[in-house]
């Protein structure tokens, strides 16, 4: 199944705001390019360009449609198709900006060791990812699944996500090549329309590797049984919305050497 620039841009202003809390706290930069992986549809890339307006900056994506959006709302930005498995600067960055694209990789912690030695001496690695797994929309996502009506389309494992890293394995990995290692979360509390916006959210990204497999007949039995489970775990706010949980994790690291004053 992929991705959808429209699904994904529905939360606009949701997803964008801790992309924006990431920068903040980005600092000065030496001179070299910046890359924003896993761009997206460009959201993003727009923060970093605002911010950064001098630097040579390139976003980076694996999915067409995503591409597609972001070429179409940023033109005068490079867009370059790239697995972010095995993804190589062309040159030292100065900042590589990673906001809710390493939580889908293999092994983040590999990832996040790879990207850092990349960086020039001063530069930066901005990593956001969401911390979500235990929330009941994801443990929601699993056990159904896990039903008998469901389970024969995953094979021999489910298509869940790797957990990720804890704050100290991250410092410790970061602190050899990265004078500063930053880390901590932030929890959102996102006030949606009720339990159909939660499903809608959560179709854009965590819902997508569980849909895939599922052949058309069992799509819409599956998301009537999770937006059971939804509507029962979030129940309504007084102006019958619902508040919506998010936990996120942020890094920040600099890589040694010289960096502005």
């Amino acid at each position: 199944m992929a991705w959808s620039a429209a699904q994904y841009l529905a939360f606009e202003d949701e997803r964008t705001r801790p992309a924006r809390d990431l920068l903040a706290q980005v600092p000065d930069l030496p001179d070299g390019p910046i890359f924003d992986i896993g761009c997206g549809p460009g959201n993003s890339t727009a923060l970093v360009a605002a911010r950064f307006p001098a630097a040579p900056l390139t976003g980076i994506d694996s999915d067409a449609d995503m591409l597609a959006a972001a070429r179409q709302r940023l033109a005068e930005i490079p867009f370059e198709h790239a697995d972010l498995n095995d993804w190589q600067a062309p040159a030292p960055p100065a900042l590589i900006f990673a906001n809710a694209v390493l939580q889908w990789l293999p092994d983040p912690l590999v990832a996040i060791d790879r990207l850092a030695r990349m960086l020039a001496p001063g530069g930066v690695l901005a990593v956001q990812m969401p911390d979500n797994l235990e929330e009941p929309t994801h443990r929601a996502m699993r056990e159904i699944a896990a039903e008998p009506l469901f389970a024969e389309a995953y094979g021999a494992a489910q298509p869940n996500r790797s957990g990720l890293p804890a704050p100290g394995r991250l410092v410790d990995l970061l602190s050899p090549v990265c004078g500063r290692v930053d880390v901590w979360h932030t929890i959102y509390y996102h006030r949606l329309a009720g339990p159909e916006a939660i499903v809608d959210w959560v179709k854009g990204t965590g819902l997508r590797p569980y849909l895939a497999p599922l052949s058309e007949d069992l799509r819409p039995t599956f998301l009537a049984r999770y937006l059971q489970r939804v509507a029962a775990d979030y129940p309504p706010l007084a102006d019958g919305r619902v508040l919506l949980r998010f936990p996120r994790l942020f890094l920040i690291a600099q890589r040694n050497g010289h960096a502005p004053a």
